[in-house]
């Protein structure tokens, strides 16, 4: 008699548990439930019909995976336990991609600050070896008179070491002053050094560097917010021509300027080759527009407004590396090509379509001594990346890669454009699943050697601009941004 009532205490108790196990893991999913609507409200991508039936579906499937866990069937348990099992392993996956939504959408919206990044350079032949072997000696540098990054450096040498100080004019003087043994050590930005490197070696070649400094500057608040869902608008896109970190300063070798009309649903890439002969904006000197990245993207924003007569609302600037993880996350883009070529890396291409991954996808956008029409033909490319990036981006395979693609784009761009903005638009296209038109175009000009007002030295290669593709283009940007 005793050994059954333990029995029977045994079975009641495990009736016990197994109901207690399985009110708790109702309670649990409805936790989950909670979270991953909580998530989708807060995140704000989907329409409000969308979103309505999204929590309309978890609500039902809930109530029968709960009914089927609570009831007192047998089988109806373990049915209900193995859909239980699905539906948590669903909304986990849920709450992680929710999670890093949410993380990538914080990294849109205004950058307050901008790194410039500058050398110590001294003869190859000196015997310096660091800043502190400068003590006493003479170095020059540029006017620290609205230069915020170079009185930075300057007071923290200042702080490490005495010197003599000298100041010139403009790079060509700082560079001569060294070359000519007038000055020990001379202070210059990476960005200027890399155009020393590129246009006259044999100098570069006589020079060697002993400190480095990176230095965050706040940035100039630049463009103007509209309505994204109803308005026209601009997108500056910036491609600088470095490796690393994408706050850095440096020369901008893609310049594209995107025109959208949300409401005719028309795209335009508008081409301006790196080498373009136009006006600075902030002294009216003539320079190459790839130049104007080294003042900063508001530079190149204001003398391409300047240019086409327009206003840019937004920017986005990205570097090599950004293209590469971009088309990687993406499994890849499909590019059409006019022509087969062999570019400098060594990577074929023929003429039709072409399935690049990122580093095929970057040598092809850069490629421009294989084309007998070299930056033309290397601005064309770049547009064509452009549009299999947007073409791969708005096609529903997108899903698959999200996850990828959230990652490789954290930390990999600098934009204006606000989560809210983005937010807009992604829920515009996914209640309207609307097929966008885009079209391209670039404008041109005659190849010269002029003098620049960053590199004075001698006469460079630009381009100088034909107005009439310039006033083509304005014409194309406005029909554009006017619904015409």
């Amino acid at each position: 008699m005793y050994n059954l009532d333990v029995v029977i205490m045994k079975k009641k108790s495990n009736k016990n548990y197994l109901l207690s196990f399985r009110k708790y893991l109702c309670i649990f999913i409805l936790i989950l439930s909670a979270i991953v609507s909580g998530l989708v409200y807060f995140i704000n991508v989907f329409p409000l019909e969308y979103f309505l039936v999204f929590i309309s579906l978890i609500i039902i499937i809930d109530l029968i995976v709960i009914s089927l866990i609570l009831s007192k069937g047998h089988i109806k348990n373990v049915i209900g336990g193995f859909l239980a099992l699905i539906l948590i392993v669903i909304m986990t996956l849920g709450i992680n991609y929710g999670l890093n939504t949410m993380d990538f959408l914080k990294s849109f919206g205004f950058s307050d600050y901008k790194t410039e990044s500058y050398s110590v350079l001294v003869l190859s032949s000196s015997k310096f070896k660091s800043i502190s072997d400068l003590k006493n000696k003479t170095i020059s540098h540029l006017s620290k008179d609205n230069n915020e990054g170079l009185s930075k450096v300057v007071d923290k040498i200042k702080k490490k070491i005495n010197y003599k100080e000298k100041i010139e004019e403009d790079v060509d003087g700082l560079i001569t002053s060294l070359i000519n043994e007038e000055v020990d050590a001379i202070i210059i930005d990476e960005a200027r050094l890399d155009i020393l490197k590129e246009e006259n070696n044999e100098e570069y070649s006589l020079l060697k560097k002993i400190g480095s400094y990176s230095i965050d500057v706040k940035s100039e608040k630049i463009g103007k917010e509209v309505d994204v869902t109803n308005s026209s608008f601009n997108i500056y896109v910036s491609g600088i021509d470095t490796y690393g970190s994408i706050n850095k300063v440096s020369r901008s070798d893609v310049n594209i300027l995107i025109t959208v009309n949300p409401v005719t649903k028309e795209i335009l890439l508008t081409n301006i080759p790196r080498d373009y002969y136009v006006k600075l904006h902030k002294n009216g000197e003539y320079d190459k527009l790839t130049h104007a990245g080294i003042y900063g993207i508001d530079e190149s924003i204001n003398t391409l407004e300047d240019l086409f007569d327009t206003k840019i609302n937004y920017y986005v600037k990205v570097n090599f590396t950004s293209l590469v993880d971009i088309v990687d996350s993406l499994d890849g883009i499909t590019v059409n090509s006019p022509y087969s070529f062999v570019s400098q890396d060594g990577y074929s291409y023929k003429k039709g379509e072409n399935i690049l991954d990122g580093k095929k996808a970057l040598s092809f956008a850069r490629e421009r001594k294989s084309f007998k029409e070299g930056d033309r033909t290397r601005g064309e490319n770049q547009q064509r990346v452009l549009t299999a990036l947007i073409n791969k981006a708005m096609s529903p395979k997108i899903i698959t890669n999200y996850a990828d693609l959230l990652s490789s784009l954290k930390g990999k761009f600098v934009t204006n454009i606000s989560d809210e903005d983005i937010t807009k638009l992604i829920k515009m296209q996914l209640k309207n699943n609307s097929s966008w038109t885009i079209n391209s175009i670039s404008v041109n000009g005659t190849d010269a050697m002029n003098y620049v007002y960053s590199y004075k030295k001698v006469k460079l290669y630009v381009m100088k601009p034909d107005y009439e593709t310039v006033n083509n283009a304005k014409e194309q940007i406005k029909k554009v941004l006017d619904n015409k």
